[in-house]
């Protein structure tokens, strides 16, 4: 005779509200069962949680498939959205290129017109040799350095010595397999500059500091902190307009400029031969001799 519903319900309910009570004691008690019987049959053990794995292992590739999928959508759209920017800021860039092409074709044909217009000599093709730095004077009293390219790499005395930032010094003393560069910021370096934007020229002379000095300005010149300053092609050395620096310090009697090559990180230089053979000014003034035996520049 079959047993009404009624008193299975009336059986379960104390053994389930049991078990809920004492859950975490069970929990922890099988916890304890498992690993006594881990410890007394291994092989037994080893073989259910490898059966267990591999029952669970399809389930767990099954539900991460969505997973990844939307992961790798979610990847993909923003490489999307990011490559979508970079190409719109890449026609931008094109289009400003394009009008500089443009501007560069107009000014070029500008530049040719009046170079026949004036009937100007062509400048001479430049030759260069990129050399090493190999030993830093390193004194108080003189700012030169020695690089191993000299007369067999056809460096000859009064080329320009540069690096990517801007111009350097100059070939001082050649050997046959090295030379010795006469930095800007020597006693002895004297170069003709202008300011660029106000084209105001004056020479640029070194007293041993890592800021040279602006000498010989106009009496009427307006000197402000930050102009550029470039060589002005005087004396048949250097070309013009190669960079030297900028303006740092404005004073009555005192204007320093502060050289655009990092002299702490210079490796390499670029000693050029601009087919120029004129001769620089090198003789110091007496007071800057003094001022730099003394330990500085006023």
């Amino acid at each position: 005779m079959n047993r009404p519903a009624g008193s299975f319900a009336r059986i379960a309910t104390p053994i389930k509200a049991w078990a809920q009570r004492f859950a975490v004691l069970l929990l922890i008690g099988a916890s304890f069962g498992l690993m006594l019987m881990g410890k007394a049959d291994v092989v037994m053990i080893e073989r259910a949680r490898t059966t267990v794995s591999d029952a669970v292992a399809p389930v767990l590739d099954a539900a991460s498939r969505p997973v990844a999928s939307v992961a790798e959508l979610l990847r993909e759209g923003k490489e999307l959205a990011a490559l979508r920017a970079e190409n719109a800021a890449l026609r931008r860039e094109n289009q400003r290129l394009e009008h500089w092409r443009m501007v560069a074709h107009r000014l070029e044909a500008e530049n040719r017109a009046l170079g026949e217009l004036l009937n100007l000599a062509p400048k001479p093709d430049t030759r260069y040799v990129s050399a090493r730095v190999v030993a830093d004077s390193g004194g108080a009293f003189a700012r030169s350095v020695l690089i191993n390219a000299g007369r067999k790499q056809d460096v000859a005395k009064g080329q320009a010595a540069l690096t990517g930032d801007g111009l350097a010094g100059r070939v001082a003393e050649v050997g046959r397999n090295s030379s010795r560069i006469l930095l800007i910021t020597d006693i002895n370096s004297r170069i003709p500059v202008v300011i660029q934007s106000t084209r105001q020229k004056a020479i640029l002379a070194g007293d041993n500091s890592d800021m040279p000095r602006l000498r010989y300005l106009p009496d009427e010149a307006t000197v402000a902190r930050g102009q550029r300053v470039v060589t002005s092609g005087h004396g048949g050395v250097f070309p013009p307009g190669l960079p030297v620096g900028r303006v740092v310090k404005v004073s009555d009697t005192n204007i320093r400029v502060r050289p655009r090559v990092d002299w702490n990180r210079m490796e390499y230089l670029r000693v050029v031969d601009y087919g120029m053979s004129g001769i620089l000014m090198t003789k110091p003034d007496p007071s800057e001799q003094t001022a730099a035996a003394s330990g500085g520049a006023p």
